[in-house]
């Protein structure tokens, strides 16, 4: 991870940090207890007895190869933590001996060393409920990660002005203008605090990397490569997930969606190390939705209606108690309400009275059973005005809603044909029936049993034509029949 750009004014310093190699031997070397000649003998020979910070590590024939070791270690830090001041201090320290036999092992001690220490930085932790969990580079960066991380869920003007509130003794609250949102507490789900530690500099975090990783619990989403023979459902379940889990983490596939080999799906669920919960109160003008009343009138004719009253919405202002946490309303409360507009109810009235030549505006199944074995349109190169209703459980014919006969008799290619007006704009036509059972001028009612079906004039076969007129225009049967 790179190490934040953002330093504090002062200097931050680097450390060595030892770890126990060996224990130093008992027996503590003499340097000056031998005879005064020894230390003159061109036979004796320099070891140096390597410490850090107090502990033995080895031997050396020369100072040179420690130093060298300690010199790169503090150039290569300087090199990639530019901002940083180093303290190495007086850690490593020199024992020399004059020895007959030099048992010295350079390479050894220089493992040794290069095990022993590692370079640390004073870093600022987030501690999430007593647990570290990203460092920051200074105190004044770690709280500009937690202010950024609420900045995710409200502006930084509502966070002033909560801040600024805070501040005051005067706890009283104005009410919400209308459509106003007032935030009443910005905290984090869980207990953060920031606490100073010593690091290796690796850990430390940008500000923005932070953020993504409290939010996320990663940086690197997992990603995974479809294969051949692979399903949605099996990719889900071998990773853990739920198939909304999948479908939420990678925009516009869907359980549809035909996947692709090689292609990479999204399986990590971010998992936040701790959520913002904004409490907040909203004013709301909301619509008051008017009523549908319905007032029956028995002197009107059945199947008629009339409106009485036209519907008017009302309003209301609505204020609400809310709590969300990272932006997903997790509580809400009605805390008060006022009318500003009552609605108005829209009335109809409608007619009960019976009139049996007048038809209800509604029309039956024109046959006992039966389906429809051709629909109206276009047909052999010409309009079909209706629809054909074939093989009901009887052949009986009957009128679709009350009305009068007006044409009862034969008619070229409709054969034996029925046409009844309801005396309310509709007419029904009934064709190519076998026989007939009501003459011209009749009332029927609805159900009233007209004729039998069957195959006269231009039929293929026995079935019942039936079309449907609205003031002298043709429609559609199928959109009436109820």
């Amino acid at each position: 991870m790179l190490f934040s750009n953002k330093r504090s004014k002062s200097k931050r310093f680097l450390f060595l940090k030892t770890a126990v190699i060996t224990t130093m031997a008992a027996s503590v070397i003499a340097f000056s207890n031998g005879p005064v000649a020894l230390a003159t003998s061109s036979k004796l020979t320099t070891v140096y007895h390597v410490y850090l910070n107090g502990t033995y590590i080895g031997n050396v024939t020369d100072k040179e190869v420690i130093d060298k070791l300690v010199t790169e270690k503090v150039d290569t830090a300087k090199n990639t933590f530019k901002d940083v001041n180093l303290k190495i201090g007086p850690q490593v320290q020199y024992i020399p001996e004059q020895v007959f036999r030099s048992t010295a092992n350079n390479q050894e001690t220089v493992q040794n060393i290069k095990n022993s220490f590692q370079l640390q930085a004073e870093a600022s932790a987030i501690v999430i409920d007593g647990t570290p969990v990203v460092y920051l580079d200074n105190k004044e960066t770690a709280e500009q990660v937690i202010k950024n991380l609420k900045l995710q869920y409200v502006t930084e003007q509502q966070l002033n002005e909560l801040e600024a509130r805070k501040a005051t003794t005067d706890t009283t609250l104005p009410p919400l203008k209308e459509n106003e949102t007032r935030i009443l507490d910005v905290r984090l789900s869980k207990n953060v605090s920031i606490e100073e530690e010593n690091i290796t500099p690796d850990k430390i975090m940008s500000a923005a990397d932070a953020i993504t990783f409290l939010q996320k619990g990663t940086l690197e989403e997992k990603k995974y490569v479809i294969q051949e023979g692979d399903v949605l459902e099996t990719i889900a379940h071998d990773h853990g997930l739920k198939m909304a889990n999948i479908l939420a983490l990678n925009p516009g596939l869907t359980e549809e969606t035909l996947l692709k080999i090689g292609q990479e799906l999204n399986i990590t669920v971010p998992q936040a190390f701790v959520e913002v919960a904004v409490d907040k109160e909203v004013n709301q003008k909301e619509t008051i939705a008017f009523a549908n009343e319905v007032v029956e009138e028995s002197s009107m004719p059945k199947g008629e209606t009339k409106e009485k009253q036209k519907g008017q919405n009302g309003s209301r202002s609505v204020t609400y108690s809310m709590t969300e946490q990272n932006g997903v309303t997790v509580k809400k409360d009605k805390s008060s309400e006022q009318i500003l507009q009552q609605p108005v109810n829209h009335i109809v009235i409608k007619g009960t009275k019976a009139i049996p030549s007048r038809g209800e505006g509604s029309f039956a199944w024109p046959t006992v059973g039966g389906y429809v074995s051709s629909q109206m349109g276009y047909r052999w190169n010409k309009m079909h005005k209706g629809i054909d209703i074939a093989r009901p459980s009887n052949k009986t014919i009957k009128a679709a809603d009350n009305g009068i006969v007006v044409s009862a008799g034969w008619d070229g290619g409709y054969g034996n044909k029925v046409v009844i007006d309801h005396q309310n704009g509709f007419r029904t036509l009934y064709g190519h029936m076998s026989s007939l059972n009501v003459k011209v001028g009749q009332t029927v009612s609805k159900g009233t049993a007209i004729g039998i079906m069957g195959s006269t004039g231009d039929a293929t076969g026995v079935h019942l034509h039936f079309e449907v007129y609205k003031n002298g225009s043709l429609v559609n049967p199928l959109s009436y029949l109820r």
